[in-house]
């Protein structure tokens, strides 16, 4: 998918540019550690770095660009305010670059943004910025933003589609190749509109040519993947928002043509193993990371075989991670595993029913962990959501084949998501 030159059809990331980037966040941002983990590195016979942009001063690289964005405008336009829309990663660093050059910012975030987030604006922007709860969609929101914007003559600094926002983000790609004591054979990227993957995918072809470049997406939100793929940009109707960080319809016009002609792979990683790899980066490496920050790490598995001897880079992207998600990301993680099953199961109503479920179609080690009657149609049948925890994956099969021997008929719902969040 690549060459060593950047083809035409592409504008170029100029070192030069992403040099001068990185001297305006010299004192801004920290220059993160690239770590090498022990723990993936045995997994998978490699040996495996983390650039971890989750230790960032906002807790994702979003600060990168944001930050070499706005001073640009405050040197060389004299820009008296900006506008954004975003509902995280973005609007934090945007917020803190606003307060630290004393510029007025106008953020825009959908108005059932969690209240974590929004406070973690506010804490960053201080009294230079002003944030605006709009709209039930992140689209809604982006068009108000954009309007107001428009009417106030103000600058919209966009999350990724911006030449100043990529040579920014571009900051990652120099750092991890000063910091790598050798050169470096695959690097690992999470893509949602595609800024971070652009830049230092940019700076990659020119310094280590060499190096495979893989962009990752939620399989739930693969527009960058299959954008590349039909050849030209096309919104997607529906995504599931789950990896919020990197949950995009429609990839930048920008960003679309560097990453199509920079990247050699854009994988998808499904949901619930980002929620698994998320929950062990926590417990065995003590690593609190958000979804988006984990994707990179999530698309070893996929690569397991041509990674095993090589050096490795995967770039962790964040960790604005809400605690009371949690919940949710266990209970994806088990699904994944193949450890939790939920079904809708019709019950004859007739005295015996329930017992002969319990003790002729669940074994021992099986728990039931959900038991609701939806409603009841007739007096002759009722169906029931059933929810059940086993011990192995497939242990799932003999409760299926014990369900029909005994005459249970049943709908098998998981990977219906939108029906069990309603549910669970």
């Amino acid at each position: 998918m690549h060459s060593e030159t950047i083809a035409t059809s592409a504008p170029a990331v100029l070192l030069k540019n992403v040099e001068q980037a990185a001297r305006n966040l010299q004192g801004v941002i920290y220059e993160t550690l690239l770590q090498q983990n022990l723990g993936l590195s045995a997994v998978y016979g490699a040996t495996i770095y983390l650039k971890r942009e989750d230790l960032q001063v906002v807790r994702s690289y979003k600060i990168r660009g944001a930050y070499n964005k706005i001073c640009t405008l405050t040197r060389e336009q004299g820009a008296h305010d900006v506008v954004c829309a975003s509902a995280g990663n973005h609007a934090q660093g945007v917020a803190y670059a606003c307060q630290l050059l004393g510029l007025k910012g106008y953020i825009f975030m959908p108005a059932n943004t969690p209240a974590q987030k929004v406070s973690k604006v506010r804490l960053f922007g201080k009294d230079q910025v002003e944030v605006i709860l709009t709209g039930n969609t992140f689209d809604d929101t982006f068009t108000a933003a954009k309007r107001f914007c428009d009417e106030r003559g103000s600058t919209f600094v966009h999350p990724f589609d911006d030449m100043a926002i990529v040579e920014g983000q571009a900051t990652v790609g120099l750092e991890i190749l000063q910091a790598s004591p050798v050169p470096i054979d695959y690097l690992f990227m999470p893509i949602g509109g595609g800024g971070l993957a652009s830049g230092v995918g940019g700076v990659f072809r020119q310094l280590s040519p060499h190096t495979m470049l893989i962009g990752v997406q939620p399989q739930g939100a693969p527009s960058m993947q299959q954008a590349i793929q039909a050849g030209q940009r096309q919104a997607l109707e529906n995504i599931e928002s789950f990896v919020d960080g990197a949950a995009v319809k429609c990839p930048g016009a920008l960003t679309f043509e560097l990453c199509r002609e920079l990247l050699d792979d854009v994988v998808l990683v499904p949901e619930g193993q980002v929620c698994e790899d998320l929950l062990k980066m926590y417990n065995e490496e003590g690593i609190v990371l958000e979804p988006a920050g984990t994707l990179s790490i999530s698309a070893l598995r996929q690569y397991a075989a041509k990674i095993k001897g090589k050096t490795v880079v995967c770039v962790l992207s964040g960790s604005n991670n809400d605690i009371t998600r949690m919940e949710d990301i266990k209970e994806r993680a088990m699904r994944h595993q193949g450890l939790k099953h939920y079904f809708m199961v019709t019950f004859n109503q007739r005295p015996g029913a329930l017992r002969r479920f319990v003790n002729h179609v669940l074994h021992p080690d099986d728990d039931i962990i959900h038991f609701q009657y939806i409603k009841k149609n007739n007096k002759e049948k009722g169906p029931v959501f059933v929810g059940i925890e086993v011990k192995k994956p497939h242990d799932i099969e003999g409760i299926q084949f014990r369900m029909e021997t005994e005459g249970f008929a049943y709908e098998y719902l998981n990977g219906k998501q939108d029906f069990l969040s309603l549910l669970v």
